[in-house]
């Protein structure tokens, strides 16, 4: 049986998130539906994680298993020829018969994009935050340092969240401006728990709006309390832009 790995880019507008859920269209099923008809087989789609619903992927990867002979580049093609215009697979190759999208992952990066202008974007409105009040962007970096290393995230991720244990490791971190307006902040984890990002985002932002200082930010994760960290950024400027093995 071939292993077959794929990196796929998606936005996240229309779907209830990655994984299968029964009262929504998910990615992760539209894919298996897409595979399944290519191969003639029930196929079982394995992410390196889950997004949830509204967010995007620049380079999701994913991996599934099947007795096809079909040839890469026909696979590729097939597959994309059943996608809706929101997914693609970007690449697709055969894979070691041990590789396994979630569980040989090393780190992932996740990007996040806030518009901070005075006036609404319409381009970019289902791909970043809009936020008109100016935001201090050097507050928000000087924030964005306390997280770095490993760290008990308990304050910055769902109660619901799947994991048992919250202590992650930051890799790296930038937060940049650019011409347009535009706040990109890119972190690189070892690993992400739901609504991490987000949360980590909307603290930064109070940290832009002059509403809590370093200490209260450190305060904040170290107090290990999910109701400190009131802010949460909408899931409309997430992306998973790569994911490292």
């Amino acid at each position: 049986m071939r292993n077959i790995r794929l990196a796929v880019e998606y936005d996240g507008t229309a779907y209830c998130g990655w994984q299968w859920q029964k009262n929504g269209l998910s990615i992760q099923q539209v894919m298996e539906e897409a595979i399944g008809r290519i191969t003639g087989e029930k196929i079982r789609v394995i992410g390196s994680g889950r997004t949830d619903s509204g967010v995007h992927a620049l380079c999701q990867v994913a991996n599934f298993r099947t007795n096809s002979s079909l040839a890469e580049r026909n696979l590729l093609l097939g597959i994309n020829s059943l996608l809706p215009p929101d997914i693609a697979v970007r690449e697709l190759e055969e894979a070691d018969a041990d590789f396994h999208a979630r569980f040989s992952v090393k780190s992932k990066v996740y990007l996040y994009q806030i518009c901070n202008r005075p006036v609404r974007p319409v381009k970019e409105r289902r791909y970043a935050w809009f936020i008109w009040v100016p935001l201090d962007v050097e507050k928000m970096r000087e924030a964005l340092t306390v997280f770095q290393g490993s760290h008990d995230f308990t304050s910055f991720c769902s109660t619901h969240t799947d994991s048992s244990d919250h202590v992650r490791t930051i890799i790296a971190s930038t937060l940049e401006k650019d011409a347009g307006e535009m706040i990109t902040i890119s972190i690189e984890a070892d690993g992400f728990l739901r609504y991490m990002v987000r949360t980590i985002v909307g603290v930064l932002v109070s940290a832009g709006l002059g509403k809590c200082t370093n200490e209260e930010v450190r305060g904040i994760l170290e107090a290990r309390d999910r109701r400190r960290a009131k802010l949460t950024a909408p899931p409309q400027g997430l992306f998973l832009k790569q994911v490292n093995y």
